[in-house]
């Protein structure tokens, strides 16, 4: 956003902009206030440029694991105990396989032997999407404004 702003000018920042809630009249008033008594832009004593740093990746924006995971008691035991599931159902799937393996086929019925892939099959998928999961409500999850 700060770059967008820098592009038009810090005195034309609502062009910049959209703001059309209560939760921004502190933004609006912060920026009125701004110009009103700084023009607008903060005068540093030091020596600084007036380009900004570069936007870092998305990814590194909408970041919630070390945002919030991290800090938050709830989140971090949710998380904690969803891999643990993830684990388990991974280690139920590669155990039944091994099971299916591991006996004689006369030991085993047909049935029983379609039930405990099937059951593999349900488990690893369970796994792969729980793993999805994870990292789309714990980790990262894009955002565009223009799609919501």
């Amino acid at each position: 956003m700060e770059h967008k702003i820098m592009d038009i000018g810090p005195s034309n920042w609502l062009k910049a902009c959209f703001v059309p809630t209560k939760s921004d009249a502190f933004v609006v008033g912060f920026r009125k206030w701004l110009k009103k008594y700084a023009g607008s832009e903060v005068n540093w004593p030091t020596k600084l440029s007036s380009s900004l740093p570069p936007t870092p990746p998305r990814e590194q924006l909408l970041d919630r694991y070390w945002s919030h995971v991290v800090n938050c008691s709830s989140c971090r035991e949710a998380i904690k105990g969803l891999n643990a599931l993830e684990i388990v159902l991974q280690v139920v799937s590669v155990a039944a396989i091994g099971i299916l393996a591991a006996t004689k086929q006369s030991l085993m019925s047909v049935s029983a032997r379609t039930a405990l892939v099937f059951m593999a099959v349900l488990c690893f998928a369970a796994s792969r999407w729980l793993s999805h999961f994870i990292y789309k409500n714990f980790h990262f999850h894009d955002y565009n404004h223009a799609l919501r």
